[in-house]
C-alpha cells in the first residue's frame, strides 16, 4: 500500500473551469516530474517508435496540422507543436465528442522535467463525463503517466499484456481506486458538490476495476 500511495502522490491533480469556443468546459490537469532531460521527455512523447513502448501504437502524419490515430483508441489533429515545450491535439474517441489535450514540458533541472497534461471537454458532451466526473479521463491518464515513468526509468518497453494483467491485479485495482478517489477530491476542491463528486469517483473506481458500476 505504501508503494501505491507513493505512485498516487507523484501526480498533482486539479480540475479547472473554463470557457472554450463559447461554451463552458471542464479541464482535468495532471502534473508529474520525471528524472530525465526535457529533450528526452519530448522524444518519448512524440517519437512514433517510442510512444508504443509506454502507451499505444500510433499511426498518421505526426506533424503540425497532421492527423494521428492511436490503435484501438482516440485519434485527432495536431494543433500545436513547439519542441520541446508544448504539444496540443484534438482528442476524438470512437463515436464520442471531440475534446482537447495539451502537454507542456518545463525543465526543473538539466536532468528533471515536469510534464503537465490538460484534457478539456465541454460540459454535457456525453453521459460518460457527466456520470463519472474528472476520473473518467483522469484515471486513464494516471495509468499512462505511470507507464511513461516505467519506460523512462528503464529505457525498456512496457509489455501491454503484463500492463493489462497488472491493472486487474489487487495492486492495480488499488491504484485505480486511489486515483479515482484523488480525482474526486480534486473535483471537490474545484467547487463540485462533495456528495456528487464522491459518487462519481465510486463509479469511476468500479469502471476501472471491473466491478458493477453503481447507479
Amino acid at each position: 500500500m505504501d508503494d501505491i500511495l507513493r505512485q498516487i502522490g507523484v501526480v498533482v491533480r486539479e480540475v479547472q473551469r473554463r470557457d472554450h469556443q463559447g461554451r463552458p468546459a471542464r479541464v482535468v490537469v495532471a502534473s508529474r516530474a520525471y528524472d530525465t532531460s526535457i529533450e528526452d521527455l519530448w522524444d518519448a512523447l512524440t517519437n512514433a517508435e517510442r510512444i508504443p513502448r509506454w502507451f499505444l501504437p500510433i499511426s498518421g502524419e505526426l506533424r503540425l496540422g497532421g492527423r494521428y490515430q492511436f490503435q484501438g483508441n482516440a485519434g485527432g489533429e495536431i494543433t500545436a507543436c513547439e519542441p520541446p515545450a508544448r504539444l496540443a491535439v484534438t482528442w476524438e474517441g470512437p463515436g464520442g465528442p471531440t475534446s482537447w489535450v495539451t502537454l507542456t514540458l518545463e525543465p526543473e533541472s538539466d536532468a528533471r522535467t515536469r510534464l503537465t497534461l490538460e484534457h478539456m471537454a465541454h460540459l454535457g458532451d456525453g453521459a460518460f463525463w457527466d456520470r463519472f466526473g474528472p476520473g473518467a479521463v483522469g484515471v486513464g491518464w494516471d495509468g499512462a503517466m505511470r507507464g511513461l515513468g516505467l519506460h523512462l526509468s528503464t529505457g525498456a518497453a512496457v509489455d501491454p499484456a503484463k500492463a493489462m494483467a497488472w491493472s486487474m491485479s489487487d495492486e492495480g485495482k488499488a491504484f485505480s481506486r486511489a486515483c479515482a478517489e484523488a480525482w474526486g477530491q480534486a473535483a471537490i476542491a474545484s467547487g463540485d458538490d462533495p456528495a456528487k463528486a464522491r459518487a462519481s469517483a465510486e463509479r469511476t473506481a468500479a469502471f476501472y476495476t471491473g466491478a458493477p458500476v453503481p447507479d
